[in-house]
């Protein structure tokens, strides 16, 4: 296995103190094998719940875990944005907090990214309602039409980056789930290599989903509207 010489990895939380202890646990021997210079960083985006506590006590039992966030609840995007803010190593890596991915398969992501600036997962059989599978096709339609991309798994919430390579697409605006389309669009227009890879999706065990919520989907079109504004004005 190909190790790098250093990785920030982070998880975004909200609402998963079912979670986030059995996530970040079984995250630190995979990295531990994998980087020279590691941490893992739980970023929670104003959770409810004891996510910031269990956060907390477990970065005050090992350095090389990092616990911030968000005292307020802002969305998915709002979360990302402050683990890319707070990651210093050279390649950063994030994955969901709620378990739906396996960060064991980071070795994948690795053999991709020599020669590359991101390397995106996609799911090999996406395993949630099928609501989530009609908006994530929505997805991929509305942003063809808008920013002329397209990727098989936009919004997989697996992703690696160069870190110099990040720099280039931020700052990031978009404070809700269209935080993946802005880093794809982004990536684009600054013409960064990127590499797909197939992952395996788990379901959910624990909490709830809220992507596919109304709020969430009205708020997802006013950001890219936003954004397909800023990238072509």
């Amino acid at each position: 296995m190909t190790k790098l010489p250093e990785l920030s990895l982070f998880f975004p939380f909200w609402n998963e103190e079912q979670n986030i202890e059995s996530v970040v646990k079984k995250a630190i021997p995979v990295i531990e094998k994998i980087a020279d210079k590691w941490e893992i960083i739980m970023v929670d985006d104003g959770s409810s719940d004891k996510t910031p506590e269990i956060a907390k006590k477990l970065a005050s039992q090992n350095s090389n875990l990092v616990a911030t966030g968000n005292k307020v609840n802002h969305g998915y995007g709002a979360a990302l944005k402050k683990g890319f803010d707070t990651a210093k190593y050279k390649y950063v890596v994030f994955n969901d907090g709620d378990g739906q991915f396996d960060f064991s398969e980071i070795d994948k992501f690795i053999e991709k990214i020599e020669g590359r600036d991101m390397v995106i997962g996609f799911r090999k059989k996406r395993l949630d309602n099928p609501f989530r599978h009609i908006l994530m096709n929505l997805l991929k339609i509305w942003d063809f039409v808008f920013f002329r991309f397209s990727f098989k798994d936009i919004d997989c919430g697996f992703k690696l980056f160069n870190k110099e390579a990040l720099e280039k697409i931020l700052p990031l605006k978009s404070e809700g789930a269209m935080i993946t389309t802005e880093i794809l669009a982004k990536a684009k227009k600054a013409k960064l290599k990127i590499a797909e890879v197939e992952v395996n999706h788990y379901p959910r065990i624990y909490g709830d989903q809220s992507g596919g919520n109304l709020r969430v989907i009205l708020r997802a079109v006013k950001e890219s509207l936003i954004l397909w504004k800023e990238l072509n004005f």
